[in-house]
């Protein structure tokens, strides 16, 4: 009787953890969306359905698929549709510009940053991450090209990552290089990809690698060359759909909750430890050299 008793109990323990994650699962996903449904894509982003439930979404801003506010606002609102589309169930993200997958936070948005504008790129920026992160969809990220900062961000919040075989491309999170500090959530992506140790290393010195060091690593899952890399994401994708989606997504969101919950529960400080230390004039100095720079190579 004991027995029978205990086993009731932990099947109704089971029944209303499942209940609570459902529940917690679609709230989340309401909480960090944009406020009305949107039409796939936009002006920098491309979006394609590429059959069995899989969708495109193509980078297309010039010359070097910078994130600024602009885009991170149609990824946002093509994320929150791709999410409420009852068939869509994978994502494969690429870029059409050769050479280049994204090279990042578009430096301008800080660069004399005027403190509303800066406030809602970086909110922004939150919410593209959360959405990206969290995503039921089975998301994989096509790395045809070099991959820094912002760019490395989007691969370590997808499922998959595949990276075009060639030597001359690199990825990884830069910001000391630039004289700026990666966001306490970049690193947490990167640790809960590669480890505490190699993220460590990689973050103090500003290190980008290439594909076959970023493999070694673990920061990418697959090398090929870069005619098969969107068919590799789809083979790979194809694996995860055979496992019905809503175990899957409900067992990817335990898993990343609590990275996310971390930077949920600091937003606000967030956006203005980003909107101070971006300020300062030693950050604005070093920003300005490395503008300079840009313009010299072009």
């Amino acid at each position: 009787y004991q027995r029978r008793v205990r086993d009731i109990y932990f099947q109704e323990e089971i029944r209303r953890s499942v209940v609570v994650i459902m529940i917690s699962f679609r709230l989340s996903r309401r909480a960090f969306s944009t406020s009305s449904p949107n039409p796939l894509g936009g002006q920098f982003v491309k979006v394609s359905e590429e059959g069995k439930g899989i969708h495109k979404l193509v980078l297309s801003r010039k010359p070097v698929n910078s994130l600024g506010l602009d885009v991170l606002n149609e990824l946002n609102a093509t994320l929150t549709s791709l999410e409420q589309k009852k068939d869509a169930r994978a994502l494969i993200i690429s870029s059409d510009i050769p050479g280049i997958f994204s090279a990042g936070l578009d430096i301008t948005e800080m660069y004399r940053p005027k403190r509303d504008r800066v406030e809602a790129f970086w909110r922004s920026l939150q919410s593209f991450f959360l959405n990206l992160y969290l995503s039921r969809l089975v998301v994989a990220s096509a790395i045809q090209g070099q991959s820094p900062a912002g760019g490395c961000l989007i691969s370590c919040s997808s499922d998959i990552r595949v990276m075009a075989n060639n030597e001359k491309y690199r990825i990884g999170l830069n910001e000391t290089q630039l004289g700026i500090v990666a966001p306490f959530w970049f690193m947490d992506a990167m640790v809960n990809v590669i480890g505490f140790r190699q993220s460590e290393k990689l973050l103090q010195l500003g290190v980008l690698v290439p594909p076959s060091e970023a493999h070694r690593l673990g920061l990418v899952d697959h090398i090929v060359p870069e005619s098969e890399v969107e068919a590799k994401c789809k083979a790979e994708i194809e694996e995860y759909l055979k496992v019905p989606d809503l175990a899957r997504a409900l067992t990817k969101k335990q898993l990343r909750q609590p990275t996310a919950d971390r930077l949920k529960k600091n937003l606000d400080w967030d956006v203005q430890n980003f909107v101070n230390f971006v300020s300062d004039d030693k950050v604005q100095k070093g920003l300005e050299l490395y503008l300079e720079k840009l313009k010299a190579k072009k």
